[in-house]
């Protein structure tokens, strides 16, 4: 039978034997590939958990057969399953990987201080073996999910008892992954551990080893270890539940610990295997066993038993006897069940001691007061306690328990549960798991934020689901519980709509806005920066940049752009020596030409860090020459639907970007069908941002189109690169004709050097179109005939439509920059205003 799981493949005994011997060898082959990002992990998980919620699905039903044959019971098959489908739910990954280290993807090389070259990653330890328990089916498949998430190669060996359901699920895991990395990264073996030869085998090149059991089986395994390996162990530990006189009075608390000591059969590390009262009399503690025997009896009626193998039969049998003899010294009492279902074993010493199990439980005395001299020399062994107290005493005990050395502290009925991202007997598992690393360089590295952006051009797989556009947007809406943050668009392109985000995503996005701001130029160190964008009515320019610049710890003036207020505004910048600024181009256009005189005379403008809108070449130069703006960059590419898409680097022309792979994969599909544009040229632009939890966005496409740029970028970033080519809206039909606005302004350009907004305008005289191109009058020319010809002369298609065919009324318009069309919350220029009736129906 094929029962060992070997990267992929199901392999028969003899196979795993030989391959055994080129464990040292698999590991530096994995090792040397792109690591490994959660991400992919968490998405396979999502799959998985399709499966385990569908009671059709073959996945489903083969893991269930499994544990049948595991001799679980089917209470505990539902329970088990259930539980993985909540520990493999995307969202509780995420918050477990978050929390343990730092960020959804935390391997990337980057840094953690933006004004110094230390770039810090948690990496994986290397080869981590697993020795699985036999009493928790689930526990070796989750500890080797743990070794994915930090990256690692996994071996797990499994308990003897093991059908084979913890190969099989992470089989499964490994299948739900396109990309092929889990199941290079798995291998599961099922022997027993009396084969000590093969033991020795799997441990010898292993960095670190987690494993479950007692003491004689965790030296057994630390004796096979080579020296430097890490010993993560998961050892025996004790947990209790600890009630003082106003609960243990009461029916329901009494009820709730019953619930502990049976789920499971005792079986959990957090199972409660004593009761302590808070009391130092003996009475008491006689008579709350009796009265808990009765109330633990009620409860083993309603719940399905696993019954005990002969030697842990043998060992419940032993316990009772003896203390059953100590009943003649006073010492003791004992309540049991008379078909063996349960024991409830009074004593009247306080020490904390083990029971065997299968509801079989303490009650002992211990008084406040004694908690640190009785629990403190067992402290390595402490994890829960289920602690049963009034408000003011639960205070006052959790300190008392903690500093005796208890890791949990919960209330009775729920010791056996957890939240997502809880820590594991004290540490989290994802650092034991990993390294932590770091690389400190030189004024090099000034521009780079992320090491790995040097390496790889790594993108994650789209998901396989349809494209959706603009149009159908709320359509990714459809589950916005964990949406805590709104934003809303601007409207350039539709009707605005709100988008939601969770706090976890704007956090994330802003850290890789600081990172392209690092990469277009911006140093935190020395520029002093006024953040011009615009703020109110939800919109999310100005927060976005304000939380940019604080993650990147720069000074700030938070102005928001002022419409109406040049000279303040432009006064502020002198005043404050502010020498960066980030903003809107059309309105820091208007800034510098109505407050030019002030401006010019300060010339202390070094920087221009721009959104939502693009600078021509004309308009650049117009900055570099009359006011001696020296740098003026892309802050980002994105938007309030999308969040961060791309970043400029310094080498990088005007439209081009570099993809922010860490949060993003893009697609560029064909105009007209979804499939991949043809290398070069023009398609949309469709993106998928793997970290949104506020809502999902799967290939959206953002509205944008532009073309793949397959050379390398002279910056030495292998990133993808992409260069913008237009809205969708840009291009328009008027009189049979496509035109493209961009067309019209890059003839202004050529014909006028003319670096003022340009506006689009159709509507319709009668029967006919017209256009009209509206420009700035204080920076076109007096003379509108020229114009005229000079558009109709640059842009053929123009001429077609508007001179020869005679389909579009073509005009020129010169207008005062208050009089061209804008959004409301932003302040964006309407490139293209659509007012032709059969548009607006």
């Amino acid at each position: 039978m094929n029962q060992h799981y070997w990267q992929g493949e199901w392999v028969e005994d003899a196979e795993a034997d030989r391959r055994l011997s080129t464990l040292e060898e698999a590991t530096q082959a994995v090792l040397s590939k792109e690591p490994l990002s959660p991400l992919i992990v968490m998405a396979a998980a999502e799959r998985v958990v399709e499966h385990l919620q569908n009671p059709e699905s073959p996945v489903r039903q083969r893991l269930a057969q499994r544990l049948v044959d595991w001799n679980v019971p089917s209470e505990e098959i539902e329970q088990t399953l259930g539980g993985l489908s909540g520990a493999l739910a995307r969202p509780t990954i995420e918050k477990k990987v978050v929390r343990e280290l730092g960020s959804v993807d935390p391997n990337r090389l980057a840094r953690f201080d933006f004004r110094k070259q230390v770039f810090e990653a948690w990496v994986p330890v290397g080869l981590l073996a697993h020795i699985a328990p036999g009493n928790a089916p689930a526990a070796g498949a989750l500890s080797c999910l743990e070794g994915l998430l930090s990256g690692n190669l996994n071996v797990v060996k499994t308990s003897g008892d093991d059908s084979r359901f913890t190969a099989e699920l992470l089989s499964a895991l490994a299948e739900a992954d396109p990309t092929g990395q889990i199941a290079e990264r798995v291998i599961v073996l099922h022997y027993s551990s009396s084969r000590r030869e093969w033991l020795e085998r799997m441990c010898a090149p292993a960095d670190a080893v987690a494993a479950w059991g007692g003491e004689e089986a965790l030296a057994g395994v630390a004796s096979v270890l080579r020296p430097g390996c890490r010993l993560v162990d998961w050892g025996p530990k004790l947990s209790f539940a600890y009630l003082t006189s106003d609960s243990w009075a009461d029916e329901e608390t009494l009820r709730a610990v019953a619930a502990d000591v049976c789920a499971m059969d005792q079986q959990a590390c957090s199972s409660p295997q004593v009761v302590y009262l808070d009391t130092d009399d003996d009475a008491e503690v006689f008579a709350f066993a009796e009265r808990f025997a009765a109330v633990l009896d009620d409860v083993v009626s309603t719940v399905e038993r696993r019954e005990p193998s002969d030697p842990e039969w043998a060992e419940i049998t032993n316990t009772v006897l003896v203390t059953e003899l100590e009943q003649h010294l006073g010492l003791t009492k004992v309540h049991k069940a008379e078909d063996g279902a349960w024991r409830v074993l009074a004593d009247t010493r306080s020490a904390l001691r083990a029971s065997p199990l299968y509801r079989t439980v303490w009650v002992k005395s211990l008084a406040c007061k004694e908690i640190a001299a009785v629990l403190r020399p067992m402290r390595r062994y402490l994890q829960t306690v289920g602690l049963g107290a009034n408000r003011q005493d639960t205070a006052v005990l959790t300190r008392g328990l903690i500093a005796a050395g208890v890791q949990r502290v919960t209330v009775p009925g729920a010791m056996l549960g957890s939240y997502d991202g809880e820590p594991h007997d004290g540490v989290y598992a994802l650092q034991r798991y990993s390294r932590r690393v770091d690389v400190q360089l030189d004024e090099r590295f000034d521009r780079d934020a992320c090491l790995d952006d040097l390496v790889s051009a790594r993108q994650l797989p789209p998901p396989t689901v349809e494209v959706t556009t603009k149009a159908h947007f709320d359509q990714l809406q459809d589950d916005l519980s964990r949406a805590e943050v709104f934003f809303r668009s601007g409207g350039t392109s539709g009707a605005p709509k709100l988008s939601a985000f969770s706090w976890a995503d704007y956090d994330e996005h802003m850290r890789h806005g600081a990172e392209g701001m690092i990469a277009a130029g911006f140093d935190p160190r020395t520029d002093r920066t006024m953040n011009l964008f615009f703020g109110g009515q939800l919109y999310g320019g100005f927060p976005s940049f304000f939380s940019v610049l604080e993650r990147l710890e720069a000074v700030q003036y938070p102005m928001a752009g002022q419409q109406n207020e040049h000279e303040m505004v432009a006064k502020s910048i002198v005043d404050n020596r502010v020498d960066t600024l980030l903003g809107m181009p059309s309105y820091l256009l208007r800034l510098f030409d109505e407050a030019g005189e002030t401006l010019r005379a300060y010339r202390g403008v070094r920087k221009i860090f721009y959104g939502g809108e693009h600078f021509s070449e004309q308009q650049k130069r117009w900055f570099a020459e009359e006011f001696g703006v020296e740098l003026i960059r892309s802050a980002a590419y994105g938007s309030v639907d999308g969040g961060p898409l791309g970043y400029q680097c310094l080498e990088s022309p005007s439209r081009v970007h570099h993809l922010f792979a860490g949060i993003q994969t893009l697609e560029i599909l064909d105009q007209e069908e979804d499939r991949p544009a043809a290398p070069g040229e023009t398609g949309r632009l469709v993106f998928t941002a793997h970290t949104r939890r506020g809502q999902r966005l799967d290939r959206y496409e953002i509205g944008d189109l532009g073309r793949w740029l397959d050379e390398d970028c002279p910056c030495g970033r292998r990133t993808p690169r992409f260069e913008l080519l237009g809205r969708a809206g840009d291009v328009f039909r008027a009189g049979g004709h496509f035109l493209n606005y961009r067309r019209f302004v890059a003839a202004a350009g050529e014909a006028f050097d003319y670096t003022g907004e340009l506006q689009i305008v159709l509507d319709e005289i009668g029967d006919q179109e017209r256009l009209t191109i509206r420009m700035d009058r204080e920076r076109a020319p007096a003379d509108t005939d020229k114009v005229w010809t000079e558009f109709v002369q640059r842009y053929p298609d123009l001429e077609t439509s508007a001179v020869r065919d005679r389909l579009v009324s073509l005009h020129v318009e010169l207008v005062g920059a208050e009089d061209f069309k804008r959004t409301n919350t932003s302040g964006k220029l309407v490139a293209v205003v659509d007012s032709r009736e059969r548009n607006s129906a």
